[in-house]
């Protein structure tokens, strides 16, 4: 038999997180390691106790819950990660996703969906709820444009905008022209992109944002400078 899954549990509100830990000590495939009241407790929790799963809840004091993921799996790549929140808004479900997320449930959901998804979870798999399944859907195939709020949302506008021409092998003192910019101003863009988007250089740059559907815009024929 394998050993039972280790949870650890994120909830700052302890009366859901006593009803959580009951449930899951009533499994015989789950064990539960440790509770989290906030962010930076989960984060510190997760690095004591090595669970296979983080349980976690988006709304918490200080840290929340995208950052903790986020930070949990930069440390702990192999961890789990459950969303199980209030909360079903597109910025929420996308940004726990991009933060690593493998799971995503409302609170409201039953108890079997729960022990299912934590499971599931819990062994490498990804499961989402109805509603956050039709979400993702509706986003995957819908047309994307660098005016998406939902592209890299750690970029502003013109970041974005700036991030599409570069996909499009458009060169910085081009891309200068065709928004009215300085070439000095395109550079801090350009270089404000590659710092959140954490990326080395134009090349890594631009396989991000084409593997998101950037840089379909027509390009001229000059090749981008390096930068």
């Amino acid at each position: 038999m394998s050993p039972p899954l280790r949870v650890l549990l994120a909830d700052d509100h302890p009366v859901f997180r006593k009803g959580l830990r009951a449930l899951l000590m009533s499994l015989p495939g789950a064990t539960v390691v440790g509770e989290a009241a906030d962010g930076e407790q989960a984060v510190g929790l997760a690095a004591e106790s090595a669970p296979d799963i983080v349980v976690m809840d988006l709304n918490m004091p200080g840290v929340n819950g995208v950052e903790a993921t986020r930070r949990i799996l930069a440390d702990h790549p192999g961890t789990g990660v459950l969303v199980l929140t209030m909360f079903e808004d597109d910025d929420s479900v996308f940004a726990a996703m991009r933060a690593g997320a493998r799971g995503y449930l409302m609170k409201g959901s039953d108890t079997d969906e729960v022990v299912r998804a934590i499971i599931a979870v819990g062994h490498g798999e990804a499961i989402f709820g109805p509603s956050v399944a039709r979400r993702i859907l509706a986003f995957l195939t819908r047309p994307l444009s660098a005016y998406d709020e939902q592209l890299f949302p750690e970029l502003t506008a013109r970041e974005r905008e700036v991030l599409d021409f570069i996909a499009a092998g458009v060169a910085n003192a081009d891309i200068a022209k065709r928004l009215f910019l300085s070439p000095k101003t395109v550079r801090n863009h350009v270089s404000n992109v590659f710092t959140k988007l954490a990326v080395a250089d134009r090349a890594e740059a631009i396989v991000r944002a084409r593997a998101a559907g950037l840089g379909r815009q027509s390009s001229d024929q000059r090749p981008a400078e390096t930068w």
